[in-house]
């Protein structure tokens, strides 16, 4: 991990005895966070309630969106014959629901 440099032999002496003991370090961390985590079926309940909960939220936004991104999209690509589509139309709702 260390980048050769131009040090001299007691600074680079120094440098691996820190990296040394970062690594050592490091490689605790796990161990004592896994130790200080309870094991009970009630922690499992709540670690599952809490990814469902963070999946629907992240498929809510989702879902928002890309309804927000489709409705952007369609109104920049409107024509002017959108405008005026039913312009003269003496029978307002002749075609709803016809899907025309």
């Amino acid at each position: 991990m260390m980048f050769r440099m131009k040090l001299s032999r007691s600074r680079r002496k120094k440098l691996e005895e820190i990296e040394a003991r970062i690594q050592e370090t490091l490689s605790q961390i796990p161990a004592a966070v896994e130790a200080a985590l309870p094991r009970s079926k009630s922690h499992k309940l709540a670690v599952t309630a809490a990814w469902v909960a963070g999946g629907v939220g992240v498929l809510t936004l989702g879902l928002l969106a890309g309804r927000e991104l489709r409705v952007r999209y369609k109104m920049n690509r409107r024509t002017p014959y959108d405008y005026y589509a039913h312009a003269g139309d003496q029978t307002p709702d002749l075609e709803f629901g016809v899907g025309i």
